[in-house]
This record gives C-alpha cells, structure tokens and sequence, in this order.
C-alpha cells in the first residue's frame, strides 16, 4: 500500500468569537487556504482529484462544502469534493480519508481541510415548514443545540453540554480547580512564546476581511491569544457550574478559521515536483462513553498503539486538542502520564484553550502547526488527538521529514 504524503499545511490565523473573521462565511475562510495550498505546493491543478473538507455545523448556504470550495476556489471544474463530519475530530478525519482514498490508489492527489465560522453558525426553527397550529415556535442556537444533542437521550440520558462531561472528568480523576488553572496559563504562555519566535508564520495564510467601510483589513495574527494570563489572574473567574472546576479561562475558545494541505502519494512526489513535509503512518478512532467523551483519546491511542507497535517512547510531539484543561489532564492520567512527563513534548505551541477551537478545522490546524514544528526540529514522530462531542476518540500519528 502506497504511503500519503502531506505536502504544503496552511491555515488561516484562528478568529476570536464575534471577532475579525465574523464577515468571512466558512466557504470563504476555506478557499482561501485551498488556494494557499495549491499555490504554495506548486501542484497543477489539473492533478487534484477530490477535496475532502470538515465543518461540524454545516448548511445549506454552502452545501457539501468540499465541492463547493472546489468551485469557489476555482479549481477545475472536473474536481469533485465531498464533506466530513467527525465533530471535533472532522479536520484530521478529512486528512485520514483524503489518505486512504491516496493509499488505495483510488487518487494521487487529494485536498484535504476543515472551516469553521462559529461567528456565523445560524438559529433554526424544525416547525415552520408545516406551519404550528398555534402558540409560539422554538429558534434553537445550533452551536448550543448540538452539544445537547450529541447522543440519543433515551439511551444516555440529558448531558447539558461539554461542560458537564468535562466537569465529570474533574470528578473521575480528582483534578481541581488549581490544576486546571495552571495548565491553561501554560498553553497562553507556549502560544504567545511561539509568535514571538516566529513559529507559525510559515503556516500562516493572511485573510483580507472585508469592512463596511473602507479598505479591507489583513488578518494574519491569531486573535485569542493571552500573553499576561497567568493561574492567579484565571483564579478569579466564576465556574461555569457551581461548585464545579470549568471557567471560561480554562475551557476551549470558540472560534472562526481554516486549514487545508495535499495529501499525495509518496509515489507521485518527484512526477509532480513536490516537497513533503511529513507522512500519515497510521490511525485509529474509538467511541466511549458520552458523558466522558472527553477521555477519547485514551482507547483510541491504545487501539492505534496496538496496530502499529509505536509507543510514546517513539513520539517526539504530542497534541491533544484542548477542549477543556481537565480533559488533557484525564487523557494523560488515562495514559498512565504525568504533565511533567510529558512537559516538553505535548502542546509546544499551545491549542484550543490558547489558539482556540474552530471545530471542523482544528484537526487539520492541530496537524499544520505540529509538521511545521517537527520540520523545525528535523523531523521524528508526532501523535494528534482529539476527543470528540458524543463520546468518539480519534488518533493519528505522522512522521515529519
């Protein structure tokens, strides 16, 4: 079986909620780094064979996004494209099948990405259609509505939302509020440490935001980023639940980008004039428990572990996608890890609490951010997970050149 390449991972700059990217629809933000990736890469795009992109809230304003940005980005009109959804794990999902579609021989060169514009997911009505006989209608937030509905209610029960599966994992493995604290103070701290290093100005694709006056304004620096914040200064923000360990200072933002790259056969790389920067060396993903969706990780890596014989020994990068600080503590306690064992391996440049969570293009941001970082270090192994809404797990490991 052939091995997928990723060849030239971009993304935008991460847009805070309501924030600079608010005027840019997803299909906007993804074709920019659509035409990025191909720009940058040097590919002929008369060579792409599908686009396989992930938006966790998607709609009809661009349905079946991938071959809608195909067409936004004005790829020929003969590249087909297709959506994913895997929730938080969508971005890196896409990455997977655009390399299993390589693999198989079915391509020899995919696009894959992941967009989110949490700043324009819409409210929804599901009675107006047919009209209500009387009495009023329900708008529902759907970025609120699919945290409650991530699992069937009559098998699991009601789950309020994240929060309360993350306010489990507190409870399950005994982490209180200081750690949780503590460890988002590190993640602002490792991000603000990696712009001011240059870290992530390869991978940046500046956006030009349309204004209602005036010339447009670039964006090209990620917007949630706190350099001052420290655990004292987190210390003082109320707990979402009472009682409870989750703030708003140690959750995951929510967020506006995208990310794409090409995934290439390894075969094909010298025809076509092309650079890698990394290579998939194997995947897995696991469902758990919905109220713990949070430790997804820790059976996926195991199930992943157990199918390619690495081991954490191997890797020289480890992310975990920082939907809550309690979750990366869980995953690593689920591990058998300590912070400290891992301290200087995992979330080197930040994430979701930091740079933040833009759901459907984390996974392929995630993977942008960490081949750039391995290329840095000239190369070695790095495992990318993510915990998913709904109780799913997902894992990859690539190996940097």
């Amino acid at each position: 079986m052939r091995r997928a390449a990723i060849v030239a991972p971009v993304r935008t700059a991460v847009g805070a909620f309501g924030g600079s990217l608010r005027p840019m629809r997803a299909e906007d933000l993804a074709a920019k780094v659509v035409e990025a990736t191909v720009q940058r890469s040097g590919v002929d795009p008369e060579r792409i064979e599908d686009v396989v992109f992930a938006q966790s809230y998607a709609n009809s304003e661009a349905p079946c996004i991938g071959r809608w940005v195909a067409l936004h980005a004005n790829l020929p009109i003969t590249v087909p494209g297709l959506q994913i959804d895997r929730r938080c794990g969508g971005g890196l999902q896409a990455v997977i099948t655009a390399a299993m579609s390589v693999q198989t021989g079915a391509a020899d060169v995919v696009i894959a990405g992941g967009v989110e514009s949490m700043s324009n997911i819409e409210h929804y009505t599901t009675t107006a259609r047919w009209g209500a006989r009387s009495g009023n209608q329900m708008l529902y937030d759907r970025l609120d509505r699919g945290r409650e509905r991530s699992q069937p209610t009559w098998r699991f029960g009601e789950i309020s939302g994240m929060i309360e599966t993350a306010e489990n994992l507190a409870g399950d493995y005994g982490i209180d509020r200081e750690a949780a604290d503590a460890f988002a103070a590190r993640s602002h701290h490792r991000a603000a440490a990696a712009v001011a290093s240059g870290a992530f100005d390869a991978e940046l694709v500046a956006v030009e935001v349309p204004q209602r006056r005036g010339e447009p304004v670039v964006f090209d620096r990620d917007e949630g980023i706190r350099p001052d914040t420290t655990a004292v200064s987190l210390a003082k923000l109320r707990t979402i639940t009472a009682g409870g360990t989750v703030t708003a200072g140690n959750s995951s933002q929510q967020n506006d980008a995208a990310a794409a790259c090409l995934v290439v056969a390894e075969d094909k790389l010298e025809e076509l004039g092309l650079e890698p920067i990394g290579y998939l060396e194997g995947w897995a993903a696991m469902g758990c428990e919905p109220s713990r969706m949070g430790t997804g990780p820790v059976g996926a890596v195991e199930k992943l572990f157990s199918k390619t014989g690495f081991g954490f020994d191997d890797l020289s990068l480890i992310e975990i996608n920082e939907a809550f600080a309690v979750q990366v503590l869980a995953v690593l306690s689920g591990w058998g890890l300590k912070l400290a064992d891992v301290d200087d391996q995992l979330n080197v440049n930040g994430s979701g609490i930091s740079l933040g969570h833009p759901i459907g293009a984390t996974g392929v941001r995630i993977l942008t951010t960490m081949l750039h970082e391995l290329h840095t270090r000239g190369g070695g192994l790095a495992l990318e997970t993510m915990c998913i809404g709904g109780g799913q797990g997902i894992a990859a490991v690539f190996r940097g050149v």
